[in-house]
């Protein structure tokens, strides 16, 4: 077996990491491979040096890669040469005295309130498509899941007796999110919408959300949807499922919803995280405080 596959089966196995993540470090690895082997026909990624490190990320920038997506694939290559080190396979990181590139933080602005409202009254659920999307905004806004999360949702995750939903998270830690009870119309509407359209087309499907082909909806589908029903109603250069879930949590902070909470919520693992959004919460209320108080002018 390989370098790359024992190091992907220890992060399934040990670290019960989920199919995507170990998709993307599955990519990373066999990249940098395949950079090495243009160089170097028989070259391994386990004697990689430092420098041959180095080539990659110069590679990668040329190639219009940003520096964010650069760090990211560096934090790969420093799990596995880490992993490595543990079994003894090699005895010093070719990456352990890199620096990661200085990236710029962007803060990322929410929907307003205005702008979910104007969404809202423009969806409706008339038919299985548009009811379909109809409920794909609803969920994110109301529990502020991440889109793997909301792809990965089957049927039997939702339970309208105790209007909760069960959302499988990162590292396959479950949590059960509160459901308001708006979301009863909408649900139920999908629900039948559904099931009258599988039977139509003569499919079978658990998972909640479908496809109009009865497949379950991916990463791409539903990030162009949710993009395409924002443009409309945003001058934001981003409309992503990221912002729904950024909105959900800063609307909830600024109606003074107790930080813990909001972090239970989002399955943060740490509060560090979530209190990025109390600080742009604070950004926002510092613009509308220098261009309201009198001693600004």
């Amino acid at each position: 077996m390989d370098a790359i596959q024992k190091f992907l089966d220890y992060l399934k196995v040990e670290k019960n990491y989920s199919s995507h993540t170990l998709m993307a470090y599955k990519n990373d690895l066999v990249g940098f491979e395949q950079y090495l082997q243009k160089i170097k026909p028989d070259a391994s990624i386990v004697k990689a040096t430092y420098s041959s490190c180095r080539g990659w990320l110069v590679a990668l920038s040329q190639r219009g890669l940003d520096n964010r997506s650069i760090n990211r694939k560096v934090s790969t290559l420093r799990s596995f040469y880490f992993f490595l080190l543990k079994i003894r396979e090699i005895e010093k990181s070719p990456l352990s005295q890199h620096k990661p590139i200085k990236v710029k933080k962007n803060l990322r602005v929410p929907f307003s309130k205005e702008e979910m409202k104007r969404v809202f009254d423009s969806l409706a659920i008339d038919s299985f498509s548009d009811a379909r999307d109809r409920l794909l905004i609803e969920l994110f806004y109301a529990t502020g899941m991440r889109r793997a999360e909301l792809i990965n949702l089957h049927l039997v995750d939702l339970d309208l007796s105790q209007m909760t939903v069960n959302v499988l998270g990162k590292r396959n830690k479950e949590r059960r999110i509160p459901l308001l009870n708006s979301l009863v119309v909408p649900i139920e509407a999908y629900l039948k919408f559904r099931k009258d359209h599988l039977a139509h087309i003569k499919q079978e499907s658990t998972y909640l959300f479908i496809t109009d082909s009865g497949n379950p909806v991916y990463a791409d589908w539903v990030y162009k949807r949710v993009n395409q029903i924002f443009k409309t109603f945003s001058q934001k250069k981003v409309c992503s499922p990221h912002i729904l879930r950024h909105s959900f949590a800063t609307h909830l902070l600024t109606e003074g919803a107790n930080i813990q909470e909001i972090k239970e919520l989002l399955g943060h693992s740490s509060l560090a995280s979530t209190e990025v959004y109390a600080k742009n919460d604070i950004q926002g209320l510092r613009k509308v405080y220098l261009s309201a108080h009198p001693r600004s002018k």
